[in-house]
């Protein structure tokens, strides 16, 4: 009986553990000395496979959902095509990148991070942005995000990362959000964190559309040519419509509006043959120059700023196709870095070491068999000839009696390729090193390169990264945290933490709080911990990390949507002639009446309504125009249609009226706020005027009015 109470008693403490005042240990009871960094053939070194306690923590990470992805679980997809425009055969003998012209099909997949299939597309988030290549070698895939950096510097963090930003495991609350306790509280003890964090909470965590931002392969990696020479090399995706934001609150009105927002965006705008292109670029560093800069090429916390190293565009991506079904395309789809062909290798990256054996161990959960290339959307389009056989759910009928390697009673068949045949063979790059747990102390400057993009915003962005920070640690209940917090903006630029401190009531602390991190107590130093240092930047600011300043934004409207407000008695001329000037431009003009149906326009004639005030928002076009003749009564006393006006100019859009339609502007409840500097306020007394159009059409290419924004809280 003794014995059984003693059992009984003994499962209870394993069920109900929280590790309090606990020594951190694996799931073998071990206790760990080092759960920062993984271990490596010396600090730059590659992860070594024996690495038992980071393969027991990223395994058990990847298996913690099914079927669901537990990050990018949320996304959308295209197929398309890349094409070569500027051939690099003397940097790569890739073979997709060796011809002019040369075209190669591809599958784009677009995503937020860290909420579940169900949450919304606008959350404040880094995107996913993975391509996969079918290339005549063989399956590439370039994983990519829209923020060339990331929160960690070592693989080892990531679970702790996403168990962090995930809802807290208590409640389950708060989905697809970083605005609480448990992100915050990890974010304030790794400062080496703070550089995401300033993209994070810029306005490039709240994209207009996936077509509107760029993609970045994270990771430096290597090209390796015909010669078996290498370069060291960095992948940007460019979008040809520039890179453009919301603003936060419309965002979170989007949110409530139409949470599929993005996805429809994506995939409207391919079924009405407005295919998204983008730019694929390369940033070259050549061998010789990998420890030339005040950063660690290998440091996945650091970009290479293009003033140093500028990028050169090789090729362009068309989406051109939707898929045909979700789930067996866009949800099947299984990417990752560890797919690459010839003349494309890895760096000693350690948070892309550990990616490298993440990827394929999650798909064997998602996807349920180590056969997930055979699905339809994961085949390679050239051959497969191996010896892997059998396991769940295998398609492939293998002929023979020979299934290993080597044979004779088969030929010897498959045989190994020679380097000169296409076989993949590793860089030969030299390691000699103790085997250790530790990190570079070239990646301890976590505040240098958060203050350059911090510099390089223009003072519209600085405004929005200090509200985003304000919002966010405004639903931090801990006071500790948000102190913490207002230690390490100060490390970046003291009047950020001054800003941010007015908004949360309190005061930033003189002296940063050293970072702890710490599994028992204050006074005991954890293994695998460095002191951060700033180190002075070779460039003070970028023009490239700026949305507004960014030489890729596009003087275009190509479709972008305006919301054209429409009653009985409406000029059919007004409307006519700026839906065809919208046209012209390749956007489009959508009309929004008080019910759906047609309205009776002046000419007697009838317009159909594509929306309701009801049906639609104003936070789902691009800009608002009310033309002549409405029942102007009627419209101002309705609720519903003020708000596209009052949204569209508080969220610095354009908006436009034309004859007495100018009326409903001057009532409206910011017309005292407009100033005559303030040309996204567009309004005339004539009817259908082509000028007007014209004014109307280039204001909109500005995107937003931001500069609206000081005289809104007046």
């Amino acid at each position: 009986m003794k014995n059984f109470q003693d059992e009984k008693q003994r499962d209870l403490s394993i069920n109900t553990s929280d590790g309090t005042n606990k020594f951190l240990t694996t799931d073998q009871g071990v206790k760990i000395n080092d759960d920062n960094n993984s271990l490596k053939a010396g600090d730059r070194g590659p992860s070594l496979l024996e690495d038992f306690i980071l393969r027991e923590k990223i395994t058990h990470f990847d298996h913690e959902r099914i079927p669901e992805r537990i990050v990018h679980a949320r996304g959308s997809g295209a197929h398309g095509f890349f094409e070569v425009t500027n051939p690099i055969p003397e940097l790569t003998k890739a073979g997709f990148l060796q011809e002019k012209g040369q075209k190669t099909p591809v599958f784009a997949r677009f995503s937020t991070v860290a909420g579940s299939r169900g949450s919304t597309d606008l959350a404040r988030d880094a995107r996913g942005f993975a391509v996969k290549f079918y290339t005549q070698e063989g399956i590439y895939d370039l994983v990519a995000n829209n923020i060339p950096v990331f929160f960690i510097q070592d693989a080892a963090k990531f679970p702790d990362l996403i168990h962090a930003v995930k809802p807290e495991p208590h409640n389950e609350i708060p989905q697809a959000a970083s605005a609480h306790d448990t992100f915050w509280d990890f974010i304030s003890l790794m400062p080496e964190s703070m550089h995401m964090i300033m993209w994070v909470m810029s306005d490039r965590a709240i994209p207009r559309s996936y077509r509107m931002m760029e993609g970045f392969g994270v990771h430096t990696f290597r090209l390796v040519n015909a010669q078996e020479e290498s370069v060291f090399v960095k992948f940007h995706w460019k979008p040809k419509l520039g890179t453009h934001a919301v603003a936060w609150d419309e965002a979170q009105k989007i949110s409530g509006k139409n949470p599929d927002f993005h996805r429809e965006d994506l995939w409207e705008a391919i079924e009405t043959g407005n295919f998204p292109e983008w730019e694929l670029g390369v940033q070259i560093i050549p061998s010789e120059d990998e420890h030339k800069y005040d950063f660690d090429l290998l440091d996945p916390t650091k970009l290479v700023p293009e003033e140093l190293v500028p990028v050169t565009i090789i090729g362009r991506m068309v989406l051109n196709k939707n898929p045909d079904n979700f789930f067996a395309e866009t949800e099947q789809i299984a990417f990752h870095p560890g797919h690459v062909v010839p003349g494309i290798d890895f760096t000693n990256d350690p948070l892309l070491q550990g990616r490298l054996f993440s990827y394929t161990d999650t798909q064997l959960s998602r996807l349920g068999s180590p056969n997930f290339h055979e699905i339809p959307i994961n085949r390679s389009v050239a051959p497969i000839h191996n010896n892997q056989r059998d396991g769940h759910m295998r398609q492939e009928i293998n002929k023979g009696r020979v299934s290993y390697h080597p044979n004779s009673l088969g030929g010897g068949c498959p045989y190994q390729a020679k380097i000169a045949e296409g076989g993949f063979a590793s860089f030969n790059e030299r390691v000699d090193a103790h085997k250790v747990r530790a990190r570079s102390e070239s990646f301890t400057d976590h505040f240098g390169q958060a203050r350059l993009f911090f510099n390089s915003q223009t003072p519209e962005e600085k405004s929005h990264i200090v509200k985003a920070l304000r919002f966010e640690l405004g639903k931090v209940e801990t006071t500790a945290i948000r102190v913490r917090m207002l230690g390490l903006l100060s490390q970046i630029d003291t009047t950020l933490a001054e800003k941010v401190a007015l908004g949360l009531g309190a005061n930033v602390p003189p002296i940063i709080e050293k970072p702890i991190n710490k599994g028992v107590s204050p006074e005991t130093e954890e293994a695998g911990t460095q002191e951060p240092q700033t180190i002075d930047q070779a460039v003070d600011s970028s023009e490239a990390l700026s949305m507004i300043k960014n030489p890729t934004n596009a003087p275009t409207i190509e479709s972008r949507k305006v919301a054209i407000l429409v009653s009985d008695g409406v000029s059919e001329a007004a409307v006519m002639n700026m839906k065809s000037a919208l046209k012209k431009e390749g956007a489009k003009g959508c009309v929004i009446a008080p019910h759906l149906g047609s309205v009776k326009t002046d000419s007697d004639t009838a317009i159909a309504a594509e929306f309701s005030f009801l049906t639609a928002s104003s936070v789902l076009f691009d800009a608002v125009y009310v033309p002549h003749g409405l029942d102007l009564n009627t419209l101002a006393e309705n609720e519903d249609a003020i708000e596209y006006l009052n949204d569209a100019y508080k969220h610095c859009k354009v908006i436009g009226a034309d004859g007495d339609a100018a009326s409903i502007i001057s009532g409206a409840a910011f017309a005292g706020k407009i100033t005559n500097d303030d040309p996204g306020v567009i309004v005339t007394s004539e009817i259908a005027s082509e000028a007007f159009a014209q004014e109307f059409i280039t204001a909109m290419t500005m995107h937003r009015f931001w500069q609206r924004e000081p005289n809104l809280y007046n």
